[in-house]
């Protein structure tokens, strides 16, 4: 492992996600100050998911044509100069008044809001891809899943612990401050992209004799459709995401409304789920080792049930919440193991000539559900609140998504016992 390069690619890849982690919390709980409109409480993190279902295959392209490192740079730099804007123009705009049940009184706002997550999310769409294929460069080919639980283990530890807890604070504060803070996080962690030195194009001489986008393009996707373990794998973390997103863009109504409780609980429903996140990455090589790929990914169809049921069980207050943190913590904890176990999958069957277009194709299915699965969240639950009480209805995605989990792990099981019965090399210890 090039240990000096991959450390700064490991810290900015920190501080990056350290940044997701505070906008997290922060997108949904600006947009209910603006709004308790589910709907268009939804739309926000639509806006800023659906980059992936729009921009997934594009970017593909791109990443396989130019230097990775550089793109990386270049989407760091865009979210930066983006929260800065953003962070300035709600500073202007504050403070709100009492948010409205349906519509909302800063149209504006919200729509600048929305706007600001558009452009984020584009970069995301860019930078997540980039660094996904430029990470085979960096590592051998039987230290992938190490490189890879290191990766999971610093984006958890950033993301859904220190990210999601610094925005509860920061709120607390100002709405405009989270903002603020992850223009500056990602400024340092463009510094860092800087200082990883090296040349991350896909085939140098292939670049110099570009086909059409559309032939580069037919090209990845025949690949992905020809893997038949590729293809199954992309739709069936899309089905999971479109049920989990859907759960995730109603938990702050959950928190609000529900457990009665403010942004330091949902920050402490996600930092829960960032220590199930460390603690998989801490503990991945030995489970994999363990119980191999195969049984491991049946693992988390199982624990992917937990999350859902305790939601639609738990009460309210904080016991409702401990019931809820403790079960996001088992469900984000199978989300890493098989987020190992499929990444890794995709870095090293894929040539590195193609990755970038296979990956971004795999993504489009993969996390391109995301945001249809939002807006299905958000429509559920304005339809459902005419026809039951409100407490009811923002249960009725939980209630949805447990029976998609169901359905996917029923029809996947086998599959997953097939498809990884056969272990990759690994690293010596």
């Amino acid at each position: 492992m090039r240990f000096t390069v991959f450390r700064r690619f490991l810290a900015a890849s920190g501080l990056a996600n350290l940044g997701d982690g505070i906008a997290l919390v922060s997108w949904g709980w600006i947009a209910t100050a603006l709004t308790r409109d589910p709907l268009l409480i939804a739309l926000v993190p639509v806006a800023l998911k659906t980059p992936w279902f729009v921009f997934s295959l594009p970017a593909g392209i791109v990443v396989d044509r130019h230097d990775r490192r550089r793109l990386i740079l270049a989407a760091d730099t865009l979210r930066a100069v983006t929260y800065a804007s953003a962070a300035l123009a709600l500073w202007w705009a504050l403070p709100f008044g009492e948010p409205a049940l349906r519509g909302t009184d800063h149209p504006g706002v919200f729509v600048l809001v929305a706007a600001a997550a558009i452009s984020v999310g584009l970069a995301e769409v860019l930078r997540d891809n980039a660094a996904q294929t430029m990470l085979p460069a960096l590592v051998p080919q039987d230290g992938l899943e190490r490189a890879n639980g290191r990766l999971w283990s610093v984006e958890y530890v950033m993301n859904n612990f220190i990210g999601t807890a610094a925005a509860g604070v920061l709120l607390g504060i100002s709405l405009a401050l989270p903002f603020g803070v992850n223009a500056a996080v990602l400024a340092l962690s463009a510094t860092l992209v800087l200082r990883v030195g090296g040349d991350f194009r896909a085939d140098p001489g292939e670049t110099a004799d570009r086909r059409r986008w559309h032939e580069e393009l037919r090209e990845g996707f025949a690949f992905l459709v020809s893997d038949e373990i590729l293809r199954n794998l992309a739709l069936l973390t899309g089905l999971f995401n479109f049920a989990f997103e859907a759960m995730l863009i109603t938990l702050v109504l959950i928190v609000r409304e529900r457990l009665q409780l403010g942004p330091l609980a949902l920050s402490g429903i996600m930092a829960a789920g960032g220590v199930g996140g460390v603690l998989a990455g801490m503990a991945n090589e030995r489970l994999l080792r363990l119980l191999g790929r195969a049984r491991s990914m049946q693992l988390w169809l199982a624990v992917s049930l937990v999350f859902p049921s305790a939601v639609l069980f738990a009460g309210g207050g904080q016991t409702g919440l401990a019931i809820i943190a403790m079960a996001f913590l088992v469900t984000e904890f199978g989300s890493v193991i098989w987020n190992t176990v499929s990444v890794s999958y995709r870095q090293r069957t894929i040539p590195r000539r193609l990755l970038g277009r296979v990956n971004s194709a795999y993504r489009l299915f993969a996390i391109g559900m995301a945001p249809l699965g939002m807006l299905a969240a958000g429509l559920l639950i304005r339809f459902s609140s005419n026809a039951m009480p409100r407490e009811a209805a923002l249960l009725a995605p939980y209630l949805m998504a447990l029976a998609l989990l169901v359905a996917g792990c029923v029809c996947s099981w086998r599959f997953l016992a097939r498809a990884f019965a056969v272990e990759p090399p690994r690293s010596p210890r």
